[in-house]
């Protein structure tokens, strides 16, 4: 049989075994440790999200979850010098002192709804009555999208006060800024 290649003479080498694993260090351990608890729940939040995707959930504002005491006496509100303004902003607190009321324009206690609020502070001055019921709307709508078609409906939504009268605070905000 021909050699193909030349003798050299030498056996050929042995390959070398690797060397046994060295034990980690804690540092190591903690790490690899986190790493695998990461993964893990990525991969859990990954699969909550996908089983309550179709669950229909509320926003939530903090406004309404927070709540403090009112004091004995309330103070004042603030006086704009915009009308549409001043109107909502006497609205907002005659229903923080006379009671909210839903289902009707006024309850037999005498607490009103936001309508009925915003018609008593306007002295039922109709052009000033609209646009404070506009803002209003656009304010419930700022923050609902187009869930309500008016401002009746969303009063009537809710069981207690503390969402619409937030909604009215804000409605006042804004047509202040707007200077209307």
């Amino acid at each position: 049989m021909p050699q193909t290649h030349p003798a050299t003479g030498r056996a050929a080498p042995a390959t070398v075994p690797p060397a046994p694993p060295t034990a980690l260090s804690l540092d190591e351990r903690l790490v690899l440790a986190n790493t695998e608890m990461t993964a893990r729940l990525d991969e859990a939040a990954v699969a909550y999200e996908v089983n309550t995707a179709h669950i229909e959930t509320e926003p939530v504002t903090l406004a309404d979850v927070v709540t403090v005491p009112l004091t004995s006496t309330l103070q004042p509100p603030p006086q704009s010098p915009t009308p549409v303004a001043a109107v909502l902003q006497r609205a907002h607190h005659r229903l923080l002192t006379g009671g909210w009321c839903a289902g009707t324009f006024q309850s037999e206690d005498g607490a009103l709804c936001l309508f009925g609020a915003i018609r008593t502070e306007s002295h039922r001055d109709l052009g000033l009555e609209m646009s404070a019921m506009a803002v209003l709307l656009e304010a419930i709508r700022r923050q609902f999208g187009d869930r309500f078609d008016s401002v009746p409906s969303f009063n009537d939504a809710h069981q207690d006060g503390r969402v619409p009268l937030r909604i009215l605070g804000q409605a006042a905000d804004l047509a202040h800024a707007r200077g209307l």
